[in-house]
């Protein structure tokens, strides 16, 4: 049986800010949500001249050399379950090499995904980095253009089969940064996916298109702030603040 194709935007070879210690990055192309404060807006469209095919021979080649220096390998986006297939298939190839089979497998989705994607995944990955833009449907709306309803039954899904990682919460001045709806976030993540981490991530400009630039960034008081309101439910040892 032939091995699907994976439509690639970017590829890190060496990150720390995309799971647990030091990992080989994959950013595939398309997304399924419109989302104001993307800051990888180039990975949103499902097709672009600058995005390139590559075969899960072909990616297993490139981390190889690069295995003994990581921790693991984390697929994101764009959307990554938007090509399961290709990360299902990737993922049981770097399990079978023998040069690759201890690095960890790590998500990062935006939980627009249903349950034949999970299906497919989580046998197969440690763990999924969820980002939750927003509990309330309104806000969810106005920030990404989709309902958050697939995303919290994501939640549900990954928090009951012990494959929820990490919650991402990217919290916008003016949409999603009040006392109330943070001090609700952080009781509905504690109540669905408790012992879960928490990451708070302040809104920054840098990447983003023209219509979120006039968005103030955050000061690192308000942030702490941020961080506080959530973390009275889920626990300070839980909530890390960036």
């Amino acid at each position: 049986m032939s091995q699907p194709l994976g439509l690639l935007a970017d590829v890190v070879p060496f990150s720390w800010v995309d799971g647990p210690g030091n990992r080989f990055a994959v950013f595939l192309q398309g997304c399924n949500l419109d989302c104001l404060v993307c800051h990888n807006p180039h990975t949103m469209p499902l097709q672009t001249p600058l995005a390139r095919s590559v075969t899960v021979a072909e990616l297993v080649d490139e981390v190889r050399p690069q295995a003994p220096y990581l921790s693991g390998v984390t697929v994101s986006g764009g959307e990554a379950t938007l090509q399961a297939p290709f990360v299902a298939a990737w993922f049981d190839a770097l399990r079978e090499d023998p040069a690759t089979a201890h690095l960890t497998r790590f998500v990062d989705s935006n939980g627009c995904a249903d349950d034949e994607v999970w299906d497919l995944l989580l046998p197969r990955t440690e763990g999924v980095m969820l980002d939750l833009k927003a509990l309330d449907l309104g806000t969810h709306l106005e920030l990404t253009g989709s309902s958050n309803f697939p995303v919290l039954r994501s939640l549900d899904r990954l928090a009951l089969a012990h494959k929820l990682a990490e919650v991402r919460l990217l919290i916008v001045p003016g949409r999603n940064d009040s006392e109330e709806t943070l001090r609700r976030t952080g009781a509905y993540v504690a109540a669905r996916a408790p012992g879960v981490p928490v990451r708070v991530i302040g809104f920054r400009p840098h990447g983003v298109r023209a219509a979120a630039r006039s968005i103030p960034e955050p000061t690192p008081e308000e942030r702490a702030h941020y961080g506080a309101w959530v973390a009275e439910s889920v626990g300070a040892d839980l909530v890390t603040v960036v």
